[in-house]
């Protein structure tokens, strides 16, 4: 506080000195581990719009209902028509739906990273506590949590509506617990791929369109030409074209090992040895993307 009779002064000297209050911090150090908790809980509330204005929730919340619905329409015809199965497998309502997913990871990897980098909020965070891979951590599992919650919920809707049904239990949890081991890896590593290129520039817009492209144009070119390999009766070379794109790699990968139906052309899938190839590649994916971030928030950092 101010002092209330301050010191006489020789005339012609303006110096003032006030206390104005400020006191040292004498409360508990959380460090980096609640710092990075908190950074976590901020950005995965921020993919859905949380916290922010109204206008930045409408894109996140619209699609995570456009998620939702078809799920819930197919639960509504098995229960009324007393149908012996769900009209959609566990584990390929994901590949469905991957231009809601990918729109989702456009619209929102951005926002996760490309407002630090545009306003050079970056080094603040590195400042105290955390350091580089706090953050990478933190502002991936977000994401990737963000994208769990997006594809396990419709998931849980069609299980919900399977037992409503009462459509068989082992068989129904057993594609559960199928349909959850799929969108985790796929939230795992489409979080990663939009991270990385949401992180190369701090122009959102940019960072919108360019994640879009890597996700849509290599879907499409990899099924063009396993379609094409297909009418050519080149069928051995389908399921290796598959690692070439994201969405086709987790479909190899449940198809391999968790009993789903290929989309790929002929419905043939990769076999186990295949299949292993097609994990590491995933799990390489991934080391990769978070590898990538780390360095280049290292330089950001500075």
């Amino acid at each position: 506080m101010a002092a209330e009779h301050p010191a006489p002064v020789a005339a012609g000297d303006q110096t003032r000195i006030h206390d104005i209050g400020y006191r040292g911090y004498d409360g508990p150090r959380l460090g980096r581990a609640y710092a990075r908790r908190s950074l976590f809980a901020h950005s995965l509330r921020g993919a859905y719009g949380l916290g922010r204005s109204t206008k930045s929730k409408v894109l996140p919340m619209l699609l995570f209902v456009v998620m939702c619905v078809p799920a819930a329409i197919m639960v509504a015809v098995a229960v009324t028509t007393k149908m012996k199965h769900l009209p959609v497998d566990y584990t390929r309502y994901a590949i469905i739906m991957q231009a809601v997913i990918s729109l989702y990871v456009a619209s929102q990897a951005p926002q996760a990273v490309s407002r630090d980098l545009r306003f050079k909020t970056v080094p603040l965070y590195f400042s105290r506590p955390i350091e580089t891979a706090d953050y990478v951590r933190a502002k991936y599992a977000a994401l990737a949590s963000a994208l769990f919650l997006l594809t396990a919920t419709p998931l849980v809707v069609l299980y919900a509506g399977a037992l409503l049904a009462e459509l068989d239990f082992t068989d129904q949890t057993e594609g559960f617990a199928q349909g959850l081991v799929s969108v985790a890896l796929l939230s795992l590593l489409f979080a990663g791929i939009g991270l990385v290129i949401a992180s190369v520039t701090p122009r959102r817009g940019f960072g919108i369109a360019a994640v879009i492209a890597v996700l849509t144009i290599s879907y499409g070119a990899v099924s063009t030409v396993q379609a094409i390999a297909y009418n050519q009766d080149a069928a051995g070379a389908i399921a290796w074209l598959g690692l070439f794109s994201p969405i086709t790699l987790v479909d190899g990968v449940q198809s391999a090992f968790l009993g789903a139906s290929s989309a790929f052309p002929g419905g043939e899938g990769p076999s186990h040895a295949q299949g292993a190839v097609f994990v590491l590649v995933a799990l390489g994916l991934i080391a990769a993307c978070y590898g990538l971030l780390v360095r280049r928030y290292r330089k950001a950092g500075l």
